[in-house]
């Protein structure tokens, strides 16, 4: 898989986004990792040390009710970006040709804005 996107400046992102998020009220779940090297079926670890060539973080964002954001992005520039805004509204939000560590961010908080209703996770 091409390396388009640098999963620890994604996960440095994600890490300024948190304060943020949290002080909206939203819960951050611990980013996961995995390892390209890893045998199948890959486990997700929490801990970057432990993973050795990674190919994707994930992270899951979590609201009132059941408003529920999880991102998984691929470094090959993709995301896997499932939500449940409400209970009537739910689903996959589209997520290719991610260039970026910054494109990520931006993407990251058109999300948030449209599962919670909140913008930006950085301070």
């Amino acid at each position: 898989m091409d390396r388009v996107v640098d999963l620890d400046e994604v996960a440095a992102v994600l890490a300024g986004q948190t304060v943020g998020w949290r002080s909206a009220g939203l819960e951050v779940d611990q980013v996961t990792w995995r390892d390209a090297e890893a045998p199948w079926p890959q486990p997700l670890e929490t801990d970057r040390a432990r993973v050795h060539d990674p190919d994707s973080v994930g992270v899951v964002v979590s609201g009132p009710g059941v408003a529920e954001l999880s991102v998984v992005l691929f470094r090959g520039g993709w995301a896997d970006v499932d939500f449940i805004a409400g209970l009537d509204d739910a689903g996959t939000l589209p997520a290719s040709d991610i260039a970026s560590a910054t494109d990520f961010e931006a993407r990251m908080n058109q999300w948030v804005a449209r599962v919670f209703g909140v913008c930006g996770g950085a301070e």
